[in-house]
């Protein structure tokens, strides 16, 4: 029975740990050997139902030489750090320029707008929101 939890709870630990890392199925990962500092202006944001049931953001961004869609966080973790984007706004992203859905897209660490920035994962991709209520 002791054998039996021990192994439990290995498997719920490792499982839970991936989720807080974004690792969960049909979530893009970071890899951070992709990592590019990107400047543009937004053109859209959307707002998206993720796997796992919250509200997620997503902007289009028209970078020098292609358009991406910016793979930003969980909505409720922008309106709590205070902020906000626009159409029309001059934004610069690093991230992770990376295929999804056999799209290139860009997974946000860190956005500026401004003097204002927003850091959403940590160098490891890991996001700042996982220790928080939002969780993906």
């Amino acid at each position: 029975m002791l054998v039996l939890v021990v192994a439990l709870t290995f498997a719920v630990g490792e499982t839970y740990a991936q989720r807080r890392q974004g690792q969960a199925k049909g979530m893009p990962r970071y890899d951070g050997s992709t990592e590019v500092t990107m400047t543009g202006t937004v053109e859209k944001i959307e707002s998206h139902v993720g796997k796992m049931g919250w509200n997620g953001t997503h902007v289009r961004v028209r970078f020098e030489a292609e358009t991406l869609i910016v793979h930003v966080g969980p909505t409720p973790y922008l309106t709590q750090e205070g902020f906000a984007l626009a159409e029309g706004d001059q934004i610069e992203v690093i991230g992770s320029k990376i295929k999804f859905e056999g799209n290139d897209v860009l997974v946000a660490r860190e956005i500026r707008k401004g003097d204002k920035m927003l850091t959403l994962r940590n160098r490891q991709g890991i996001p700042v929101w996982s220790r928080s209520r939002w969780r993906y």
